[in-house]
């Protein structure tokens, strides 16, 4: 069994390609939890990419990989919550550059952008790829510092489930 736990999930438009990287996960032993979504019905890919990226924040899971129609909405989804590094990541070198310069921790891609041998080519570069440290972890720690000074005590009321009572939309107020 591969020592690597990883979190998975996808909306209704990555749900094949999920369906075929849960497969190769399972035939190279990695232990992996499937968030959803369980069929093509359709679903909010932000409530897909929150339940992936809490539980790798967590530590719970050491990566995750987040799949809809084309990996950018999962991915800025994903990307709101503190120490999240996302990645979306359509070819094999992206992949390997998301892994040893940036240390991504979550892996997006996009059903209607690439085919099921190409996505798993992309997966097996990101999870065997170590991060590469040195001048690299200076900058992801730049990251982290811009994370704090922006996010901080926004980021924890809605990690600990309390959601804003109102929101603002083309300069007007609104309630909920």
């Amino acid at each position: 069994m591969n020592p690597l736990k990883i979190a998975i999930g996808s909306d209704h438009g990555g749900f094949r390609l999920k369906e075929e990287v849960k497969k190769m996960l399972e035939e190279q032993g990695y232990d992996f939890r499937d968030f959803g979504t369980f069929s093509e019905a359709s679903v909010d890919y932000p409530d897909v990419a929150l339940e992936v990226a809490r539980a790798v924040q967590a530590g719970s899971f050491d990566r995750g990989i987040l799949i809809c129609g084309t990996g950018i909405g999962i991915g800025i989804a994903a990307n709101k919550l503190a120490g999240i590094r996302a990645a979306l990541c359509h070819d094999t070198f992206s992949a390997r550059a998301s892994r040893e310069h940036n240390n991504a921790n979550i892996l997006t891609m996009g059903e209607r952008v690439i085919g099921p041998g190409l996505a798993k080519d992309i997966v097996n570069v990101w999870l065997e790829t170590e991060f590469a440290g040195g001048r690299h972890a200076r900058r992801v720690d730049k990251i982290l510092e811009i994370e704090r000074g922006y996010m901080g005590s926004k980021q924890q009321s809605f990690l600990s489930g309390d959601r804003p009572k109102r929101f603002f939309r083309g300069g007007k107020q609104r309630g909920r």
